[in-house]
């Protein structure tokens, strides 16, 4: 520790810290731009420069480290003066367009100029102009005259982002900001450099024009989409969400938004939100009342089990609802007599239900992935499935954590890797019980999987090298194309044995936001029907919870033949959407996350409450006062609930002690090794990063994007393109399980031979089968 004096208050700080982090340890604001916590020193903006005693002249505090006995003054006439000059300099060029610039009312330039600018400026000149950039359908760069230079956003998308796809071109007065020529910005965190950026020059392009800043209430709220619940602003303006803004939390999010988090909000005032309940009369939909509505739900049921038994009804919700909305589901169920109830539509394989130990969950904090010094990843397209964690992942292994893949294609993780092997989905299984030999020849121990008739590779051993090393700071992670897998219940034993052996923790990435709360309060109860049996042998009649079965199903196909000829389809959503006017016989409608009251438990069991931002949007109610109502109506006991918070009470007690109930080891599950994979090419089907759930999905500039544009492509490995005789760009017909979709071939060296990789949760691929069933591919 070394001790300095800041106007005249003496403080120690840890050998190594700058003269700004020593500042703002103790509370003094000294003014930047170029400067940030989470980027590298650019030291390129002078604003903050100081005088520190004894030096020949003042010295940016962001760059300069502390020395010991130094005494600095932040606010001196020397410091001042400096302070003064860079001022003028940075407005010498700007713009005076403060009232029309989206950034007034919160920006920092703006801020700074009234404490040091001069109240006129000396420049006679012509300001220079700089032309807009396109940056693409999220990121607005049309104002560029107004940029500083501070290089923050180049900095975030090569330190934070891992591909610098903003750079800085020329010198001097003739610097420019700009993408790549040809290029816009596809990073799926690229929003983040909006809240970077210092002026107006970098600002959101959905956002742009709606609103003044001072204009908005700020609300805090938890985001509905991934497992790691980041925490959120969300900007109102006459009942309206006009903006979404990452609330920091070092333990989750950061200081970070993924584009996802931040833009999908644009949904929620849709043209395909549903407003009014809606009844199917005569295959005509007609507009009704909510107490017809529900009258004609409830009889719907009672009627049902009556002639068919309560075991005729499933139940189906999404793990992104609340916990209060997923515990009066299950509920709901019990009251009707029937088990049917889950939340797992994409899982394949539920061989490990009444063999795990607890809930899955992460294994460890989110905040403790920043310091493993090994982690093995199996199965998993992480950038796309959750932005921040890869984020956070790129930090660490810049600090010297050494990542493992064990990947189904060969996606770019922007860092490095120790070992990277990519299979075909069929041998993922085997891949993994290699490492798990490894592991056992290198510490001499009994697995509880038989692995003694499969042998290590060399990458195994790496691996498992890797991990023991670590000394028990390490993590063995399975992804969402593990989770879907078609044999996930022996890739989660696998994991969890390597773990064991190896001192590791065994977690799984949570893919929705509350997949951890589902699996506590609404998993199937004793005898009832997991999503796969209930969609395999179809029921006579369904209750859909913010679930649309064509894109939130591990088999499409499959989902939409099962209602088919159901007696009655149920669906509390807030979207009216065409399939599910096709096969929907009432549409109650539901509540978003921004309307209502709720709780979600993320991917490393924190509660997180949230209150709604604005009220209801039309006649759409909360979802748990639906199902209480629904409850009411049908004469169950333990309806009675007055507040969210009384829901909440009953689905904690439910939940139990989360420190005892979350436990990702599994007993009795049978591994199979050598099994021979099915003739014909695999499918591996991701679910998109745009295409996760309802919101995601009818935001429409993350439907302009790169990313959701290319979604519905069909990506094969270029041998496997000649051995089809199809071509790069050519249109085939991708057939699987009798059902057709008309595709866009791309050559794709990272996808393995023998696979075709093919995104679900689409509208053109929702006429297939399963995520790893094999397909066809036709000439088209």
């Amino acid at each position: 520790m070394l001790e300095i004096e800041i106007d005249g208050k003496k403080l120690t700080v840890p050998q190594g810290s700058t003269v700004m982090e020593a500042a703002h340890s103790v509370g003094t604001y000294i003014p930047h731009f170029c400067y940030h916590k989470k980027l590298s020193i650019a030291a390129n903006c002078r604003m903050c420069l100081v005088e520190v005693e004894k030096a020949p002249k003042p010295l940016p505090a962001c760059a300069t480290p502390v020395t010991d006995g130094m005494k600095v003054f932040t606010h001196s006439d020397l410091a001042t003066k400096a302070q003064k000059g860079v001022m003028e300099f940075l407005l010498i060029n700007h713009p005076l367009d403060c009232p029309i610039c989206d950034q007034g009312g919160e920006c920092q330039l703006q801020d700074l100029a009234v404490g040091y600018g001069a109240g006129a400026s000396r420049y006679q000149e012509e300001k220079r102009s700089v032309a807009g950039k396109d940056m693409g359908p999220l990121v607005s760069a049309e104002e560029m005259s107004r940029c500083i230079h501070c290089t923050r956003c180049v900095r975030f998308t090569e330190e934070i982002g891992g591909l610098q796809e903003i750079g800085m071109a020329n010198r001097g007065e003739h610097s420019e900001i700009l993408p790549f020529l040809g290029k816009t910005v596809d990073s799926e965190i690229s929003g983040n450099v909006i809240d970077l950026c210092p002026v107006g020059a970098l600002t959101s392009r959905p956002f742009r024009y709606s609103a003044r800043p001072w204009e908005l209430s700020r609300r805090r709220s938890v985001s509905p989409h991934d497992g790691l619940g980041s925490n959120l602003i969300v900007q109102v303006k006459s009942h309206e969400v006009k903006r979404v803004l990452p609330l920091e939390n070092e333990e989750l999010n950061e200081c970070w938004l993924a584009d996802r988090d931040r833009y999908s909000y644009e949904a929620l005032n849709g043209a395909d939100r549903l407003t009014r309940p809606m009844v199917k009369q005569d295959g005509k939909w007609l507009e009704t009342d909510w107490a017809g509505a529900l009258d004609y739900v409830s009889h719907a049921l009672k009627d049902i089990v009556a002639r068919d038994g309560a075991d005729a009804i499933g139940f189906l919700a999404s793990n992104h609802s609340t916990l209060e909305e997923l515990l009066l589901v299950k509920k709901l169920a019990s009251a009707l007599g029937t088990g049917n109830v889950d939340t797992r539509g994409r899982r394949a394989d539920f061989r490990a239900d009444g063999k795990q130990q607890g809930a899955l969950w992460l294994g460890r904090s989110v905040a403790s992935l920043s310091t493993l010094k090994s982690a093995l990843l199996i199965g998993s397209n992480l950038r796309k499935e959750q932005p921040l964690i890869a984020a956070r992942l790129r930090q660490a292994v810049k600090k010297g954590t050494q990542l493992n893949v064990l990947a189904l294609a060969d996606d770019a993780l922007l860092c490095d890797t120790r070992v990277k092997t990519v299979v075909k989905p069929s041998a993922l299984v085997d891949t993994l019980a290699r490492v798990l030999r490894a592991v056992a020849e290198a510490k001499d121990a009994s697995p509880t999987v038989d692995v003694r008739n499969i042998e290590a590779d060399d990458d195994a051993r790496a691996i498992a090298a890797s991990l023991i090393a670590a000394e028990g700071d390490a993590a063995v992670l399975l992804g969402a194309q593990a989770e879907h897998h078609p044999r996930f219940a022996e890739l989660l034993a696998l994991a969890n044995d390597i773990a064991r052996l190896s001192g590791a923790t065994a977690g799984v990435l949570g893919q929705a936001a509350n997949s951890v709360g589902a699996e506590l309060v609404c998993r199937p109860a004793t005898g009832g029907r997991h999503a796969g049996a209930m969609l395999s042998e179809p029921r006579q009649a369904y209750v859909l919870l913010n679930t649309e079965l064509d894109f939130d199903t591990a088999n499409a196909r499959q989902a939409r033949a099962a209602v088919a000829n159901a007696k009655m389809v149920a669906a509390l959503t807030a979207f009216r959407t065409p399939e599910l006017l096709e096969y929907a016989d009432v549409l109650l409608p539901i509540a978003p996350f921004s309307e209502t009251a709720g709780s979600f438990i993320n991917m490393e069991g924190r509660l997180q409450t949230f209150n709604g931002v604005v009220r209801p949007l039309g006649e759409t109610r909360p979802a748990w006062k639906v199902l209480r109502v629904l409850g009411n109506l049908l004469g169950a006991a333990g309806f009675d609930y007055e507040t969210a918070e009384d829901v909440r009470v009953e689905a904690l007690e439910v939940a139990g002690d989360l420190a005892t109930r979350l436990n990702n080891g599994v007993n009795g599950v049978a591994v199979s090794l050598a099994v021979p994979a099915a003739a014909g090419l695999e499918r591996l089907a991701d679910v998109p990063l745009y295409a996760t759930d309802a919101l995601v999905r009818r935001a429409p500039s993350l439907q302009q994007t790169r990313e959701a544009r290319e979604a519905a492509l069909a990506r094969v490995h270029p041998d496997t393109l000649a051995q089809l005789g199809l071509e790069h760009g050519a249109q085939a017909l991708a057939v699987q399980q009798g059902g057709e979709a008309r595709v866009t071939i791309e050559a794709d060296a990272g996808v393995p031979p023998g696979v075709v990789r093919l995104a679900a949760a689409l509208a053109e691929t929702a006429a297939l089968g399963g995520f790893f069933d094999t397909i066809e591919l036709k000439r088209g």
